[in-house]
């Protein structure tokens, strides 16, 4: 590293606040990917310390010199963090393993990793060579027993091609793919920590291509991976899996021109996408999670009928049950796993509308109710689903597709900005107009008057009673159909 850029590193207003609150009570380097980003000129985020003493000591005086929060971060590891709050980063600060500096640096996992800056004394100790690999756009394990050590490391070697100008070199790639199927020993909650990463990056494609070539997508996503080979109908020109990879590559470009495909509608779509979701995610990142997995259901749906036509039939409700299992074992939130639940089983629900066009506003109604709480997100994400398979008459049922949602669209973010309508009646006045006890009855009435509200058919009270006498409410009234 250039004496420029550890003076920048050094001069940084967070490192020298760190320093000056540590002062000369413990012996302290600055490690790991601090150092790194600051040598391929990566802005500063947090800061990674290792001290040769008692490391809650050391965080407690960082965090009263910086006026922070300081709490213990790993109890295996003996690790702690300091907060602050004002100027936006944390510190984190490592106890020395090995004992010493350079046997600390032989346990990291990469060689950019591997490197220090003391805080004393300025000087770069770089023992791996990790300056020489930034320099050279690589990323080089230290070798064989780093993986050993931490079977997630061949998943993070991943993320950081992803987040990173870094490419793994061929040494690198062939220990990488000799580890990976012990990636699914690590803890669920860790594997989804890496693979959030890289499915929120920017290049996101690359390092999903990454993953499949090296093994990793078959050892954390097995779903994904059991894609490959499953031929689909004519209507598609690509098997699943590639099907799946390409969805997702056209869900990033339609991200990037809303204003092409919704116009107007764009700005307010954009806004909801930027929504947060859960789990560190918006709404339109946890879409790129929704892409990849919204198909899984199809292997185990397979048919063939009698004429030769390929069959998924029920692969919309049997991947719902998919994702949930994927989300509950990589220790997903409840939140995020009820979201791509239910973008998976209602994906197809727009295509099947399409033939059905112009919808009547009753229709309208009951793709919004059957879709919501995603009926936004769903909607753009089949776009890409349709654009994505290219078979036999694609581009016309391209265009009918894409003008039907942007149609859908424009309800939908209405419905969700709004809420959607209500009965002009509440159930227990209804109840007492028709004679009826409360109970199934008096909610499907209401459903209906609420349907009709929608379409424009009802508005008043008067109104909605005398919808509901006429759809059978009431002891007086004809018995419902199917009853």
């Amino acid at each position: 590293m250039s004496d420029a850029r550890v003076e920048r590193l050094l001069g940084d207003e967070r490192v020298r606040a760190v320093g000056g609150a540590l002062g000369d009570a413990d012996i302290a380097w600055v490690v790991g990917g601090t150092v790194r980003d600051a040598l391929l000129e990566r802005p500063l985020t947090d800061i990674d310390l290792a001290v040769a003493g008692d490391p809650e000591a050391a965080a407690r005086r960082i965090a009263n010199g910086i006026g922070g929060p300081v709490f213990r971060l790993s109890e295996e590891f003996g690790a702690w963090r300091a907060l602050d709050a004002r100027r936006g980063f944390a510190c984190d600060v490592s106890p020395l393993q090995g004992g010493a500096i350079a046997a600390d640096l032989a346990r990291r996992d990469f060689t950019v990793n591997a490197m220090a800056v003391g805080l004393a004394d300025g000087e770069l100790l770089d023992l791996h060579g990790g300056a020489t690999d930034a320099a050279r756009g690589v990323l080089r394990v230290l070798g064989p027993d780093a993986y050993a050590a931490d079977p997630l490391r061949a998943l993070r070697l991943a993320r950081l091609a992803t987040e990173l100008p870094l490419d793994p070199d061929p040494e690198t790639e062939r220990l990488t793919r000799a580890a990976a199927p012990e990636v699914k020993h690590a803890s669920g909650e860790r594997v989804f920590a890496e693979l959030r990463r890289i499915v929120v990056a920017g290049e996101v494609m690359a390092g999903v291509e990454l993953c499949d070539r090296l093994g990793l997508t078959a050892a954390v996503l097995p779903e994904v991976d059991a894609l490959r080979g499953i031929e689909q109908s004519h209507f598609h020109h690509l098997d699943v899996h590639a099907h799946t990879t390409e969805v997702l590559r056209r869900y990033l470009e339609l991200d990037q021109r809303l204003e092409d495909l919704f116009g107007d509608l764009a700005r307010p779509l954009r806004s909801v996408l930027a929504e947060p979701l859960a789990d560190e995610m918006t709404r339109g990142q946890a879409l790129r999670f929704a892409a990849l997995l919204h198909d899984i259901g199809k292997p185990p749906t397979r048919a063939v009928r009698s004429d030769g036509r390929v069959t998924f039939i029920g692969h919309d409700a049997v991947g719902e049950e998919m994702v949930s299992a994927v989300c509950r074992r990589l220790r997903a939130s409840e939140r995020l796993r009820a979201f791509l639940a239910a973008i998976t089983r209602h994906h197809l629900v727009l295509g099947f509308l399409v033939h059905e066009r112009p919808l009547s506003r009753r229709q309208v109604f009951r793709y919004l109710t059957a879709t919501t709480p995603v009926e936004v997100e769903v909607t753009a994400l089949s776009c890409a689903d349709r654009l994505a398979t290219r078979g036999r008459n694609a581009g016309a049922a391209i265009d009918a597709h894409l003008d039907l949602a942007r149609d859908l669209m424009r309800h939908g973010l209405a419905w969700r900005a709004e809420g959607p309508p209500r009965s002009p009646i509440r159930g227990d006045d209804l109840a007492r107009e028709l004679a009826l006890e409360p109970g199934p009855e008096i909610g499907r009435l209401l459903a209906e008057l609420a349907e009709a509200r929608f379409a424009g058919e009802i508005e008043t009270r008067e109104e909605a009673v005398a919808l509901a006498r006429r759809a059978g409410g009431g002891r007086s009234g004809p018995e419902p159909e199917g009853r």
